[in-house]
């Protein structure tokens, strides 16, 4: 896959969360579990919107337009709901959130083009600026670099020629980053997701949603949890139980996201850290078709503390 892995694809999954005002940035900051504060306009975040009880509602790639303007990008099917809820914690900051999905193009890109936009696979969450179009570094797929690009309805991007979603959508699974979706809503602490590992923590920041729960699990040494890149022969969706042959009464793990491959299915699953260590099946039954095949990570897992 990773020799024909390029291109652009537009991504009707995804939507955006409008910010403005003076306090977009701070608002966000006491919100989100990535510093927003310092944010400058030449990178972007990774960051995750926790419950009280610190599961994840949704996640987000974020980053400024201008110095009192923030995008959100988020799964679509989770938007208005998020929207919501962050919108109640506006008080008298003076910040204005939006669904703005229709006003912008969403494009995923893979190959030569993200090194000719001025990005690299080895520094993930960059941003450049190509006239009205934001580019963002994401994790690399089988090395591959990639980036999502946000522009304006009704501008040319200047992107190259397209790719299927279904090869970028797998490109999303071999990045080992999964957005969260409707059917893993409030599923897992960040770390289930591995998000600390790649940029989506930041422990040194103040308080938000759920921080305390989500610093009791890096420095406690209580995560049980992370996710691992998996192949199944059967299918799979997001929010599906997975297995161990020890006890098929209780799941050891959960479905977070799937793409088509050859052959089956790839997916990214959060599962129990001993769990990863033995086999896994995609059903509570011991059988060979149904059990899954843990591929390598393309990133190390952070230890807890």
């Amino acid at each position: 896959m990773s020799q024909t892995f390029t291109g652009a694809t537009p991504l009707p999954h995804l939507g955006i969360i409008q910010v403005d005002g003076d306090d977009a940035a701070s608002f966000l900051h006491g919100q989100l579990t990535q510093d927003f504060a310092l944010l400058g306009l030449s990178e972007a975040r990774l960051a995750g919107f926790c419950s009280a009880k610190g599961r994840l509602q949704a996640s987000f790639v974020g980053f400024k337009r201008s110095h009192t303007q923030v995008l959100l990008v988020c799964s679509l099917d989770l938007l208005p709901q998020t929207l919501k809820r962050l919108s109640m914690f506006v008080l008298r900051a003076k910040a204005k959130l939006s669904d703005a999905t229709a006003q912008y193009q969403l494009w995923g890109v893979a190959g030569d083009a993200v090194g000719t936009a001025g990005l690299s696979a080895d520094k993930p969450w960059a941003k450049v600026e190509h006239g009205e179009a934001s580019w963002v570094s994401l994790y690399p797929a089988w090395g591959v670099p990639r980036a999502l690009v946000v522009a304006p309805v009704g501008q040319d991007a200047g992107l190259p020629s397209s790719m299927s979603l279904s090869d970028w959508q797998l490109g999303e699974v071999h990045s080992g980053i999964a957005w969260v979706t409707a059917p893993v809503f409030e599923a897992f602490v960040p770390q289930m997701l591995n998000l600390e590992s790649v940029g989506g923590v930041n422990f040194k920041k103040g308080c938000y949603p759920g921080q305390e729960v989500v610093a009791r699990s890096q420095f406690r040494g209580t995560l049980k949890r992370r996710t691992y890149l998996v192949h199944s022969a059967n299918p799979l969706k997001a929010g599906d139980e997975v297995f161990e042959p020890s006890d098929f009464s209780q799941p050891c793990g959960t479905v977070v996201q799937v793409a088509p491959a050859e052959q089956g299915v790839d997916a990214l699953v959060s599962m129990t850290i001993s769990a990863a260590a033995g086999p896994v099946y995609s059903s509570p039954q011991a059988q060979a078709d149904a059990q899954l095949k843990l591929l390598p990570l393309p990133y190390p897992l952070l230890a807890d503390i």
